[in-house]
């Protein structure tokens, strides 16, 4: 990188760093929507700056510019000093600048070594693929990137699990120079071996003086990781604060401009009813798993990643079939492999995946949020149109869906609120219970809040909520108790007033079967 002193003819801008990048008073209109406003906001070579906001705060925006997707309406883009004019995301690229985009983009029919390569692929006779040496890149990068363990080269990007797509996208950002990599939500998909090879690489990549750009909605991995955390909100930047000095709290409050200390209190609305029972399940993921939920009751499901809990919902939810064992809603057994009877029966699931299980992206709100409630919205054969409408509208002002219509397609709406719509379904077809698998998973702190509300609300109308996260502090302070898997087995169950994280993870990598319970009365 460029370490020439400034001369006092240099043209660049007061306060331009001369290594790294930054933006000088950007600003960026679309239409009468000014989605950011005057931000100035360095990004120092050897160092991560953690980017956070809500969505909506500009985060996306400030990359697409910085990236060249976006051409400000006002401001610059300096890198190494000097401002820079990005007319192309192929003349950020050329200058050094790369993003790793949440949503990666995969060729399906080829494999992961063509993947990374693609539009360099080394070439024999000018045109026929010199494999050879395409097969030595590939084994030198995974090695280098330390991804040897956990990516085959040979893979077809059809067949790669949404983790391994992840990282094909991380693996092609890093070909050729970099200067400043932005990193957009990397460990959503990610286990916690790959996220540690990923915070390695990451680590690495600062030490090496390129100037990082980390955007997560994960408080413990800013935390863990960044040097510096610089927060947006509505489109300005509203603080830059060193991580090691800095709090959580403080964090919260630049970024929703208050203090949300009171995030998990909810009345205790358990019941002595029993919705749904489970009782020693067994199928092809899971083993001998028993558990109980009450009306107005919260049980939380906790476990490392493979411990079984999604694949003992979708078993609940008829999605996969269950061997032996049994299944009951209000004292009726649940029939197996046949999602339809469960719904019926007053079952929903929101599960892990929204986008690749639950949406229909390129279909409007109103079509998403009827889906399971077509039977009574029909006249004869047909769906009565108003009612629809009628319908998505009014889960649309209850879960304060953010949209123009509910005609807008669900692909456009942020993480929190494609969430949200999500919810507005089984909200709309009134479910005894209500399964939530990872329902705040890539969402930011403020629609947390509001999904926190809206689990708080179905718990209080007498509604049973299993809920699986991976964030132990949210199933802290949402259940009544917490239920532990590993290996498909249950391991344990903590009450709400005995749970902390040490027993979670205690009871989560036992390496035997521990005290199982099967969930008793509500306190």
């Amino acid at each position: 990188m460029s370490t020439a002193r400034r001369s006092t003819s240099d043209p660049r801008p007061p306060g331009a760093a001369d290594e790294g990048a930054a933006v000088h008073g950007l600003t960026k209109r679309f239409g009468p929507v000014q989605a950011l406003g005057g931000v100035t906001l360095d990004f120092p070579a050897g160092r991560i700056t953690a980017l956070m906001g809500e969505n909506g705060a500009g985060k996306s925006t400030l990359l697409k510019i910085l990236t060249g997707d976006h051409q400000p309406t006002e401001g610059q883009v300096i890198l190494d000093g000097r401002r820079l004019d990005l007319a192309s995301p192929a003349g950020a690229r050329s200058a050094g600048i790369r993003i790793i985009p949440q949503e990666p983009e995969i060729i399906p029919h080829v494999s992961v070594a063509e993947n990374v390569y693609a539009g360099t692929l080394p070439r024999r006779a000018g045109r026929l693929l010199d494999r050879a040496e395409l097969r030595r890149r590939i084994t030198a990068d995974l090695d280098r990137l330390g991804f040897a363990d956990v990516l085959d080269p040979d893979l077809l990007g059809s067949e790669l699990t949404p983790a391994q797509r992840q990282l094909v996208e991380i693996m092609r950002a890093l070909t050729g120079e970099a200067k400043v990599i932005a990193f957009d939500e990397p460990t959503s998909s990610l286990s916690d071996h790959e996220v540690d090879a990923l915070f390695r690489l990451i680590r690495r990549l600062r030490d090496d003086g390129v100037a990082v750009i980390y955007v997560s909605h994960r408080m413990q991995e800013i935390f863990q990781l960044a040097d510096r955390i610089a927060v947006l909100r509505d489109g300005e930047l509203v603080g830059v604060q060193d991580a090691s000095s800095t709090t959580e709290s403080e964090i919260v409050r630049l970024m929703v401009g208050r203090d949300l200390s009171a995030l998990f209190s909810r009345r205790r609305t358990a019941t002595d009813r029993l919705v749904l029972d489970v009782d020693r399940v067994t199928t092809d993921d899971v083993r001998d798993v028993s558990l109980r939920i009450h009306a107005g009751e919260v049980v939380g499901l906790a476990g490392l990643i493979g411990a079984g809990r999604s694949e003992l919902a979708l078993a609940l939810a008829g999605d996969l079939p269950v061997r032996s064992g049994s299944v009951t809603l209000d004292g009726q057994p649940l029939p197996s492999g046949n999602p339809g009877a469960v719904i019926k029966a007053g079952l929903g699931l929101a599960p892990e995946e929204r986008k690749a299980q639950a949406l229909f992206l390129h279909r409007s709100i109103r079509d998403n949020t009827s889906l399971v409630s077509l039977e009574r919205l029909r006249r004869l054969r047909f769906v009565r149109r108003a009612a629809e409408r009628e319908l998505a509208q009014q889960y649309a002002d209850r879960l304060r869906v953010r949209t123009p219509s509910i005609e807008q397609e669900v692909r456009k709406l942020s993480g929190g609120n494609q969430q949200k719509v999500v919810l507005a379904r089984w909200l709309a077809r009134k479910p005894k219970v209500l399964i939530l698998d990872e329902p705040t998973r890539g969402i930011d702190i403020g629609a947390k809040a509001e999904i926190y509300q809206i689990i708080a609300d179905l718990a209080e109308q007498g509604v049973a909520l299993l809920v699986i996260s991976s964030e132990l502090p949210e199933l802290l302070g949402l259940a009544d108790r917490v239920v532990v898997m590993q290996n498909g087995r249950v391991t344990g169950e903590l009450r709400h007033q005995n749970a902390t994280e040490e027993a979670i993870l205690a009871l989560a990598m036992a390496d035997d079967i521990v005290g199982a319970t099967s969930a008793g009365a509500p306190s």
